[in-house]
């Protein structure tokens, strides 16, 4: 308290009008007083726009001038996310093992969105598992949720510089994931790298296509009356979650509607006509203010000239309570008062109230009839249990990135709100591309779709029809015939050393079967069989089980492709009657080598700092970690496929 900053005085009397000295029993004395939260809320508006105004801009300015851009990490801050995060050229969010929020990533992607910026990226896989137990799988989960979320820049964590002779592991960084050609995992990772181009090439094309601008109530948590400084952080998310804003934007989430956060200050440069609110970024059809406690004046006027000028504005639930801050706050609150007083509100449909005002109108109510009434679109295919979207607009049409991040597959049609002639799929795994078999709904279109758990398509519709071959659609046709046999494994790439080759005619973990040093083997393996096909001719499905972790497949030497996630499944075509040899290329993760090493007490934490550490911040023991399963454990089947014409 001592040493604060003189200017930091000076600057808060500025901004708000009153000394910081004489209030200093409110800041520190009784934390349970409306008094004491309304100083705190002054205070922190300020430590706010010192950042937004003159330390962000300042770093960002002289990086422009010299020709860099600006990539910033603003969670953590406790000023203004949106705001900081719009200040730079590319806002970057992260997401962690236990502290994966789609919500919380969306400041970023808002931001970008509504400043007009045309990356977002994020800080990707970190502490996603332990040291060295991180999967290809895992990341691409992971991925999956930060596309939705509106990341389309992905920034690996974490590789640092490592001396070639330096023993194995080399040298770390103390958080994981290492993603570095130390990992095991790292031999298949082209295969994700080249999901991920498909993907940001994609997301980086055209421009946001969301309807709603969701306001953000920061006023409400800054006059929380306990601690100080608020930070807004990834892992302690109650300012998020615990407030009616956070709790409307998860639920606008899951039902399927598309929006962006957007700031007091931000608000200040939107501007509307015909039905529309306009920000840099783009144009959106709704303006909705969550159940709000305390919003400063300029922003109740700014909502209200936006509706005088064409725009729909909605209330969830009732109107603002009040201003936020000390100053002036009787005087503040009765303008506040007056303003609302003239909106002659009247019922329209069950709890939705409206309001025409100026050019525009205003909506009081449920959130989501309000949304309906002010035709704002819900995808319904959020309905399916676990898919997820983000949808996008370009001059052609629009284009959709679903994944599906739930248990169930799913194999029908889906309903989009676009209108559309025609539709196309991309598979953004193997590249498969082609026309989705669609048909009108409403005033929008059905696609169908074939989409595995933890699968995703890219779909694009048009206003005219898209040309190209069919996407081809198939169907189970019988019983999985298994794969039977004597399996030759052999190891051909990895360490400490590469075990010895061995046959087996019942499938389990190299890790059982391979002998002392497959337990400790990190790496890759060759299993091989011969087989007849089970009918004379057909296509088929390989379904290889149980894959830890990742399987590269050929076929009578041909490549066929790479799985890195479950289900391991891949179509095959072309089969020879008699004796096809399969090649199953199985990579593993280098948790049991590291457990090794720990358990022969070799000196591998050679770091400085925190050295390295458990998902905990504990000392990392892997020596404690059981002996975790490698390779191909099946079981291997082939599945006879028919061709499907979606009726």
């Amino acid at each position: 308290q001592a040493n604060w900053a003189p200017d930091l005085f000076a600057q808060f009397e500025k901004r708000r009008g009153y000394k910081l000295q004489s209030e200093l029993p409110a800041l520190f004395g009784d934390e349970q007083s409306i008094r004491a939260a309304r100083v705190k809320s002054d205070y922190r508006e300020t430590l706010s726009d010192l950042l937004v105004e003159d330390f962000t801009p300042t770093w960002a300015n002289w990086s422009r001038k010299h020709g860099f851009i600006t990539r910033n990490q603003a969670h953590g801050s406790p000023g203004s996310l949106l705001d900081l995060y719009a200040a730079v050229d590319v806002p970057e969010t992260e997401m962690f093992n236990r502290d994966r929020s789609t919500i919380i990533s969306k400041f970023a992607s808002s931001a970008a969105h509504v400043a007009g910026r045309k990356l977002v990226a994020s800080e990707t896989g970190t502490w996603l598992a332990e040291h060295f137990n991180e999967t290809l799988a895992g990341l691409k989960d992971l991925l999956d949720q930060l596309f939705t979320a509106g990341v389309n820049h992905v920034i690996y964590h974490g590789t640092i510089y490592s001396p070639d002779d330096a023993p194995w592991p080399g040298w770390l960084f103390y958080a994981s994931t290492q993603m570095n050609p130390r990992s095991a995992i790292w031999r298949d990772a082209p295969s994700l790298n080249a999901y991920i181009e498909r993907c940001q090439s994609l997301l980086q094309h055209g421009r946001p296509d969301n309807d709603i601008l969701l306001y953000w109530p920061i006023y409400d948590v800054w006059h929380n009356p306990k601690g100080l400084n608020l930070n807004f952080t990834v892992h302690n998310r109650t300012w998020v979650e615990d407030q009616p804003a956070g709790r409307l934007a998860e639920s606008l989430f899951n039902r399927g509607y598309s929006f962006d956060f957007i700031s007091d200050r931000q608000l200040q440069t939107a501007t509307a006509a015909t039905g529309y609110t306009q920000v840099t970024g783009g144009k959106y059809r709704v303006v909705l203010a969550p159940a709000t406690e305390h919003m400063p004046l300029s922003t109740l006027e700014r909502l209200l000239e936006l509706a005088r000028s064409g725009a729909t504005v909605v209330f969830q639930n009732r109107l603002p309570a009040g201003v936020p801050g000390l100053k002036d706050v009787e005087q503040r609150n009765a303008q506040m008062q007056m303003l609302l007083g003239s909106l002659s509100l009247g019922r329209i449909s069950g709890e939705v109230s409206e309001a025409q005002f100026g050019k525009g109108r205003i909506l009081v109510g449920d959130a989501e009839q309000c949304l309906a009434a002010a035709s704002a679109r819900r995808e319904s295919l959020v309905d399916h249990s676990g898919l997820q979207y983000i949808r996008r607009a370009s001059p052609s049409g629009s284009f959709y990135f679903i994944s599906n991040r739930g248990t169930k597959p799913l194999d029908g049609w889906v309903p989009l709100s676009v209108s559309a002639v025609s539709a196309a799929l991309l598979d953004p795994m193997s590249g498969r591309a082609g026309l989705a078999a669609s048909r009108k709904a409403g005033k929008g279109i059905e696609v169908y779709l074939q989409l595995e758990s933890g699968g995703s398509v890219f779909v694009r519709t048009s206003g005219s029809r898209i040309p190209g071959a069919p996407w081809q659609y198939w169907n189970p046709s019988g019983e999985a015939v298994p794969m039977q046999g004597v399996w030759n494994v052999r190891f051909v790439e990895g360490g400490p050393e590469l075990p010895p080759s061995f046959s087996t005619a019942r499938l389990s973990s190299w890790a059982e079967a391979g002998g002392e040093s497959a337990q400790r083997f990190a790496g890759a393996a060759v299993y091989s069989i011969r087989f007849d096909a089970p009918s004379p001719s057909g296509v088929w499905t390989l379904e290889l089980g149980d894959v830890r972790e990742s399987a590269r497949v050929r076929v009578n030497g041909h490549p066929i492709g790479t799985l890195i996630a479950p289900p391991f499944r891949i179509v095959l075509e072309g089969v020879k009657p008699r004796s096809n040899l399969l090649e199953i290329e199985v990579t593993n993760t280098s948790a049991n080598r590291l457990r090794d090493l720990d358990l022969r007490k070799f000196p591998w934490k050679v770091f400085h700092d925190i050295n390295i550490v458990n998902l905990d911040y504990k000392p990392l023991d892997p020596s404690k970690w059981p002996l975790r399963q490698s390779g191909l454990l099946g079981p291997v089947t082939l599945r006879p496929l028919a061709r499907l014409e979606p009726k």
